[in-house]
């Protein structure tokens, strides 16, 4: 009986999650001492708890065969939806952003829980969808993406919003979405962030007038252009409906990109911040503003060069504890464990994280159901982007936009959600020949 029990969980896969999650409190509790010893927070007693409760939802997930979400998943998935809608009217502003719900002293975010939902009924929709017209096949899924996407935007949480777009791409892709359609929503959202961040960028970074850039900045000229490239895009439509050729169908899809970008753009200029554009795009050169966006990026990237090969040691770390490296348990806590072990553990961290993703590649080869492949995919874009862009965030290749490192960084509503997605994992491992 023990066995059986057992035989439910992946335990290479368990076994890497906790040492990367032993980590994490282990730097959560340098993170939160002073040069002088004091220990300024509780976080890391919050982050065991968290983690021993997620342990237990770990197993029930496991434990839940996932096919049985199916009936139900459309509900929840709307559900989600209208508590995005009142977490965004009634919710707690935090960094900026509307995105949490604050019950005494418990906080969650249901932006990060959404993450999950969106998967599995993706999921379910590419599954029960197979046989009808490619084109509305992508329609639908596009927009069950872009319905939690778009509010979470709204919030506005970039950062955990640019997640949904990932998952997207991995679902469609393993479910056989032609590669046309998935490049047209990839470099429409691309185009989206660079026309929304070039006038910033005009006049922080290069700090000189561009003239094809400055039709973006000027929010008349914005309009008149974008009305320009859906005249086009309509004209190239016509093209293709008279002619039936590939040459219009191919100026359609490429005038047509530029237009929703360019579209979307001028609601991103107005729903974002200045200081949240400036964020986007710091990281090309955190020198022109180093005491307020560029700072984070520079204190992160000193505390990594300052640890070197094998670290400064355990709470040794000067740019952590004397509290030059700003939210250091949370989005720059790789930060941390390089400056404190150096570039073996930032090393070390990589391989965990490359047989995480390994691992669930190889789940999804062994399924036998096209309903948990997409569950797989799903949960191997949502982790990949999220080492990939955190760590590219405290090196300075990628944007600060605020997204936690899996297992590593403190929080609950995000351990949880990983917690969730690696039980659905071990669920689909175990029953992998159960047709």
């Amino acid at each position: 009986m023990t066995f059986n029990f057992l035989k439910k969980y992946d335990f290479p896969l368990m076994i890497c999650i906790t040492v990367l999650t032993f980590f994490g409190i282990l730097f959560i509790y340098s993170a939160a001492v002073t040069s002088e010893g004091i220990i300024e927070n509780n976080e890391y007693i919050k982050q065991i708890i968290w983690f021993s409760t997620g342990l237990v939802i770990l197993s029930t997930v496991t434990f839940i065969d996932y096919r049985k979400y199916i009936k139900f998943i459309p509900y929840v998935y709307a559900g989600t939806i209208l508590l995005l809608i009142f977490t965004f009217i009634l919710g707690k502003n935090t960094n900026g952003a509307t995105s949490w719900f604050s019950f005494g002293k418990v906080k969650i975010q249901p932006s990060e829980f959404s993450k999950i939902v969106y998967i599995l009924m993706l999921a379910h929709f590419l599954d029960v969808s197979e046989k009808i017209n490619e084109r509305k096949r992508f329609i639908y899924a596009a927009i069950i993406m872009f319905v939690p996407m778009g509010i979470i935007l709204i919030q506005p949480d970039m950062g955990t919003a640019s997640v949904f777009l990932p998952i997207f791409l991995f679902m469609c892709f393993m479910a056989g979405i032609p590669l046309r359609y998935l490049f047209m929503i990839f470099f429409t959202l691309v185009l989206t962030l660079v026309f929304t961040v070039l006038p910033t960028w005009e006049t922080q970074i290069a700090r000189r007038s561009i003239p094809v850039i400055h039709l973006l900045s000027n929010r008349r000229y914005h309009i008149l252009v974008t009305l320009l490239f859906i005249i086009l895009t309509i004209i190239s439509a016509l093209g293709r409906i008279l002619f039936k050729t590939n040459y219009y169908y191919w100026l359609t899809y490429f005038f047509g990109i530029i237009a929703m970008a360019l579209f979307f753009s001028l609601a991103g200029s107005t729903v974002l911040k200045p200081y949240q554009i400036t964020r986007l795009i710091i990281f090309l050169k955190p020198e022109v503003d180093p005491d307020k966006t560029g700072y984070h990026l520079i204190q992160s990237k000193n505390a990594i060069g300052s640890g070197g090969i094998f670290g400064m040691g355990y709470l040794q770390g000067k740019i952590t504890h004397l509290k030059f490296l700003p939210e250091k348990n949370t989005d720059f806590i790789f930060s941390v464990i390089s400056e404190e072990f150096g570039f073996i553990a930032g090393i070390s961290i990589f391989i965990l994280y490359l047989f995480i993703f390994l691992r669930i590649i190889l789940i999804m080869k062994q399924t036998s159901n096209n309903y948990a492949t997409y569950i797989c995919a799903g949960i191997l874009g949502m982790i990949f982007y999220h080492f990939i862009v955190n760590v590219g965030m405290t090196i300075g290749i990628m944007p600060v936009t605020g997204i936690p490192l899996p297992f590593l960084s403190y929080g609950g509503s995000a351990l949880y959600t990983n917690m969730i997605a690696m039980g659905l994992l071990m669920s689909i491992h175990s029953r992998r020949l159960d047709f």
